[in-house]
């Protein structure tokens, strides 16, 4: 076999297989950052009650999708699929990985921390700044720092998700222009972010 046909064979193997499991150690760190939203509640994103879904990597990017749904697509080409399934973020080149605002309704369906804004807080928020505690409508007791919790309007509508910076004791002896929560996403990123967002 020459060269040339074996650089031809490997560039035909890479567009056919368009998603793979992710490996060992992205499971890991994706599994790591997850859980720092859910908890042990990502068991029921693993064990479906209805039918099976997996988690699935296509360009350093994390789609959860259902084995059905991904069997059909290998009926589709590379460039007819844009993505498939409910995307949860991206991996970075130095294997860092990123959670998406377009997971945010499993986020929030599995939380086991959560915050509320106020009305007045919502709209900043939503241009991708941090909670201040002047803009802070309540937070789920004995939450502690460093925690992901899922933003919630007053209305209970979930908006965003970020990270503590003080435990819930430590929110109440505040003063009003502290960071509680620090922005990691939120539904304006649909706008803001439009075109990498897919």
């Amino acid at each position: 076999v020459s060269t040339q046909s074996t650089g031809v064979f490997c560039f035909f193997c890479v567009c056919v297989v368009l998603m793979r499991p992710l490996t060992d150690e992205e499971t890991k760190i994706f599994f790591k950052k997850l859980a720092k939203y859910v908890g042990r509640n990502i068991k029921f994103l693993i064990e479906r009650e209805d039918e099976p879904y997996v988690f699935r990597l296509q360009k350093s990017r994390v789609y959860y999708v259902s084995e059905a749904l991904m069997k059909i697509s290998v009926n589709f080409g590379r460039k007819e699929l844009l993505s498939l399934g409910v995307c949860f973020g991206k991996f970075t080149k130095t294997g860092k990985f990123y959670m998406h605002v377009t997971c945010l309704d499993y986020l929030a369906k599995y939380a086991t921390y959560k915050l509320w804004v106020k009305p007045s807080a919502e709209l900043s928020f939503l241009y991708g700044n941090h909670i201040l505690k002047a803009g802070l409508g309540r937070i789920t007791e004995n939450t502690p720092p460093n925690q992901g919790v899922i933003v919630y309007s007053m209305s209970d509508l979930p908006i965003g998700f970020g990270v503590t910076a003080h435990s819930t004791a430590d929110c109440r002896r505040l003063d009003p222009g502290a960071i509680v929560c620090l922005h990691q996403g939120d539904l304006g990123e649909y706008l803001r972010e439009e075109e990498k967002i897919v």
